[in-house]
């Protein structure tokens, strides 16, 4: 709310790493993370949700998933001018309106969730109606026009993105005032293979291939309850996308393969780096001026190339 998330950039109480921009592809997942983060909420505090812009078709039916496996006490609607594509979300509407992975009250009186085995433990207070939230809603309809017209929205988050991880990058640079220095003369981390659990979240790779995807890629940096073991060398890899807890970002800086080593770049204090035993890489890239904008590259940038076929 304040601005531009970039700018004002804090650690979150809880957070899971996704690994995707949209949750489209993995809805189910994407409900399992908002239930695990949302279980660590005390309620000490007021919570303000922020939802996504996905509001047509199938993220209509997932939103009103969320304001059902939510229940808060208000929900704030900004409509579009001249825009009746989506209706108002009443707690009528959302009684009886059937969900992406949940059904309305005249289909069903089912007091529990079932969206994958971790949402099987979600249980609601007794005698509470799981179909029949009772919210407020706030509706807000603008009368002027160009209200809310997406236009370049796509192009928009994109560069939000890059800038919340050039930000969030920008904390491995020195706080004195002078010259930035380029990733790759910054001293990364040493990270043994064997100690560290991997996993691809967004797509299926080839054990053979792991490498080629981790190396000068973005990675969060998790915490899984099992203790990771590996009987050899490594690496360690994952076959299904745990649930755990990301404790901040890097930049895989490089990966030696005789040494069995990750190179990683961080900002995350080493208090909370011993914590980290797996690395999730997702489909979110290190911004292209990271790498096309190092200083003392002469000739072929790694990892940058424009000589292949626009047509394929």
């Amino acid at each position: 709310l304040p601005g531009p998330p970039f700018t004002h950039q804090q650690m979150p109480r809880k957070m899971v790493y996704f690994g995707q921009t949209s949750c489209e592809q993995d809805t189910e997942r994407y409900l399992d993370v908002v239930k695990y983060v949302f279980s660590f909420y005390k309620k000490e505090i007021p919570l303000v949700i922020n939802t996504m812009g996905w509001v047509k078709g199938e993220g209509l039916l997932l939103l009103i998933d969320l304001i059902r496996l939510l229940s808060p006490s208000h929900v704030v609607q900004m409509d579009m001018y001249d825009w009746k594509a989506m209706p108002q979300l009443t707690p009528e509407h959302v009684q009886f309106s059937a969900g992406l992975h949940t059904k309305g009250k005249q289909q069903s009186k089912c007091k529990q969730l079932q969206v994958g085995d971790m949402m099987e433990s979600w249980q609601y207070p007794e005698g509470e109606d799981m179909s029949a939230p009772q919210h407020k809603l706030l509706y807000v309809h603008p009368e002027f026009s160009q209200a809310g017209v997406a236009g370049h929205a796509r192009v928009h988050c994109s560069v939000l993105r890059d800038m919340s991880i050039l930000g969030y990058l920008g904390h491995l640079q020195s706080p004195d005032i002078g010259a930035v220095l380029p990733l790759h003369s910054l001293v990364p981390y040493q990270v043994p293979f064997n100690a560290v659990a991997l996993r691809v979240i967004h797509t299926d790779v080839a054990p053979s291939n792991i490498m080629y995807a981790v190396n000068a890629s973005w990675v969060g940096l998790c915490c899984i309850p099992e203790e990771v073991r590996c009987q050899t060398d490594g690496p360690v890899l994952l076959t299904q996308t745990p649930m755990c807890n990301c404790l901040g970002f890097g930049v895989v800086r490089g990966v030696d393969m005789e040494k069995k080593l990750y190179y990683i770049l961080t900002p995350v204090p080493p208090e909370n780096l011993r914590l980290v035993n797996c690395l999730l890489l997702g489909d979110v890239a290190v911004p292209v001026c990271v790498l096309v904008d190092q200083q003392g590259i002469e000739g072929e940038i790694p990892y940058v190339t424009s000589d292949y076929n626009y047509s394929i």
